[in-house]
């Protein structure tokens, strides 16, 4: 059963090394009758969103990430809340570094794909945002996040490749630097992209 009430407040909210940390999920599906043995950017359509506060561009689902839940539950979560949409996480797209667009808050963002399987008639951002199916071309011109944008090119490399490459290693481009913290790929991003942390003794809860 799905809740049909967003989570509200930042109290839970996790935060490393004064990054707020956010999670989000790229909705996909594959088009009727694709040929999976062929299978290139056309065979599929990912899922944007309207911003909460209208105005120029779409995004993919993404919200806060909190203390009570693992990373993937927040992921689905936010993807429920946001698109209505239900469906499998498949494996991590990778983690971005930026700032808002003022340049006084920043984040730590990190997406995942999601196979969709059920869309809802009822969620619970329903009343105050719209949900579009769009193939990725479209995708690329009308998302306003740059870093999201990189995501998108990382879900687009995965899923045109995923079929000559064995699955454990379908994630394997999604770099890791010895901090564990995954490294930003310069892609035309427009946000304000920031250097990974530094290692810490602990990160912050």
């Amino acid at each position: 059963m799905v809740v049909l009430v967003s989570r509200s407040g930042r109290h839970l909210q996790r935060y490393n090394q004064g990054r707020r940390q956010v999670v989000g999920c790229i909705p996909y599906r594959y088009k009727d009758n694709f040929d999976l043995s062929m299978v290139d950017e056309d065979a599929f359509e990912v899922l944007l969103i309207s911003p909460q506060r209208k105005g120029k561009g779409l995004l993919f689902p993404k919200g806060g990430w909190e203390k009570d839940e693992t990373i993937e539950v927040a992921a689905r979560r936010e993807t429920i809340e946001e698109a209505g949409v239900c469906g499998d996480i498949e494996g991590k797209l990778g983690t971005w570094y930026f700032k808002n667009k003022n340049g006084d808050t920043a984040y730590e963002g990190h997406m995942f794909p999601l196979f969709v399987k059920e869309e809802l008639d009822l969620w619970p951002e329903k009343d105050i945002r719209e949900r579009f199916w769009m193939s990725v071309q479209e995708a690329r011109k009308l998302c306003q996040q740059g870093w999201m944008k990189e995501a998108l090119e990382m879900l687009v490399s995965w899923l045109t490749s995923q079929r000559r490459r064995p699955k454990m290693n379908l994630f394997s481009r999604t770099n890791r630097g010895s901090s564990g913290h995954g490294t930003v790929l310069h892609l035309g991003c427009r946000a304000q992209v920031l250097a990974p942390p530094p290692p810490s003794p602990a990160e912050e809860a």
